[in-house]
């Protein structure tokens, strides 16, 4: 019985002396970090695509608040994510037997820049960039938003994971 209260104990104080804090996604972030701001990604890509600036800023902002503890403000905070759009091409991706285009890809490729004003060692500034394959005999308007919005997710994650995530 000792010895189950002792290792409970050393657990405990190990993990008490962990840098950061802990949730059950994986995210660590510093104890005293209570705020992050997600500035507007504005879309510099040649192709514009007028949902996607939007849709990448809303979802890497509901990511942050439904996956950690930080409020989510406008302006200065403890945490700070900004970046642009830089690329949004569609181009072959493969070709058929009869040198004909078989599939495209989108890609989609955002430039993010991340302050941590509680461990300025945890800054980066990064690209992303994510893509997916599509049938070439579609008609891109018809399959460009729900590809969009795969794309989105991923980056999501991608940026979510480099700032908050350190595995």
């Amino acid at each position: 019985m000792k010895r189950l209260v002792l290792l409970f104990a050393a657990v405990f104080m190990l993990l008490a002396g962990c840098k950061g804090g802990y949730s059950f996604t994986g995210a660590s972030i510093p104890p005293n970090a209570k705020t992050i701001s997600v500035a507007t990604f504005p879309n510099y890509a040649a192709t514009v695509n007028p949902q996607l600036s939007q849709k990448l800023t809303d979802d890497l902002r509901n990511l942050y608040s439904s996956q950690t503890s930080l409020n989510v403000v406008n302006g200065n905070a403890d945490l700070e994510v900004s970046g642009q759009i830089t690329s949004y091409t569609t181009r072959a991706a493969a070709l058929s037997a009869n040198d004909d285009v078989s599939m495209n890809r989108l890609s989609i490729t955002v430039k993010v820049k991340f302050v941590n004003n509680c461990d300025p060692e945890a800054n980066f500034e990064q690209s992303f960039t994510r893509y997916r394959d599509y049938n070439a005999q579609l008609n891109f308007s018809s399959v460009e938003s729900s590809l969009m919005a795969e794309i989105v997710a991923e980056l999501c994650d991608d940026i979510f994971n480099k700032s908050v995530v350190n595995w």
